[in-house]
């Protein structure tokens, strides 16, 4: 029995999930023992090889855009270098699934951000699920208490990052091929950890920290690629939802890899964020 797009397209979002998950997994325990900009470099650089031969295979790779194109490629991977940066220096001190709980408020920070800069509706349903969702990530941070630190103001920043990492990415002309998106991308984290490695000095690798760092960068183009994919298939309101697949791999591997677990409170908080994400996505798809 052959599978229907939506189905296809669930299956396509859960493996872009795990892969971005085991990606942050990798990268977790290798920086446990080499120096985070070198890790970076090493990933990033493997990485944007590998995107560069994928889109020259395609043979409809643009490298050199101009106009608006060129300035919001510039924005956004200004965006995603900082993202980057804040969302590993996070996850270095952090358990997995609390900072995955935390990048759940992606979609409800996105719908918001656009509605301010963009001027997209949206009703008044939607703006107190919003609302919800960001008390539901209060409660995983939980300020003034002594689960609060400079990691988890680090993980909303990777968040305020990526919102403006998405809105860049929503402008851009349909002209731009994805796989360009994502090789400047690349490039510009991979600069970073190269600067940052300058700095830091060159440590030599394991056996253990090399097999880490390719199944990091493996399991990122993974990830890049079935996101694409999952855009070309099935209805996008159906499959969306399947993205907090995320939260279940990071609790599960941060559990098998790491031995921790989220306490009470943040499940707590994740619960609300992941309802009020759900909703408004089914809010969304009800008025378009």
């Amino acid at each position: 029995m052959a599978m229907s797009d939506n189905a296809r397209g669930a299956v396509l979002m859960n493996a872009a999930m795990l892969a971005f998950t085991l990606n942050d997994t990798c990268m977790k325990a290798v920086t446990e023992t080499v120096p985070l900009f070198q890790s970076i470099f090493l990933r990033g650089i493997l990485t944007t090889l590998a995107l560069l031969g994928f889109g020259l295979a395609r043979k409809g790779l643009r490298l050199r855009l101009a106009g608006l194109d060129a300035r919001l490629i510039g924005l956004r991977t200004v965006a995603e270098i900082l993202a980057t940066i804040a969302f590993l220096g996070a996850l270095t001190r952090m358990p997995l699934a609390t900072l995955s709980a935390i990048m759940q408020s992606l979609p409800l920070a996105v719908t918001l951000a656009a509605a301010l800069v963009f001027r997209d509706p949206i009703g008044w349903r939607r703006l107190l699920a919003i609302a919800v969702g960001f008390l539901g990530v209060l409660i995983i941070i939980r300020p003034g208490t002594e689960g609060f630190d400079r990691w988890s103001m680090l993980g909303l920043a990777s968040v305020c990052c990526v919102v403006v990492r998405d809105l860049a990415t929503r402008k851009l002309s349909a002209a731009v091929p994805s796989a360009t998106v994502a090789i400047w991308a690349g490039a510009g984290v991979t600069a970073l950890g190269l600067a940052g490695l300058l700095r830091e000095g060159w440590q030599p690798l394991d056996g253990r920290e090399a097999l880490l760092i390719l199944g990091a960068s493996a399991n990122l183009i993974i990830g890049y690629l079935t996101a694409v994919m999952v855009m070309r298939v099935g209805d996008i309101g159906f499959i969306a939802p399947f993205r907090y697949m995320a939260l279940f791999w990071a609790i599960l591997l941060g559990f098998a890899i790491f031995g921790t677990l989220p306490d009470h409170w943040t499940l707590v908080g994740t619960a609300i964020v992941v309802t009020t994400g759900l909703f408004t996505l089914w809010r969304e798809r009800r008025s378009r």
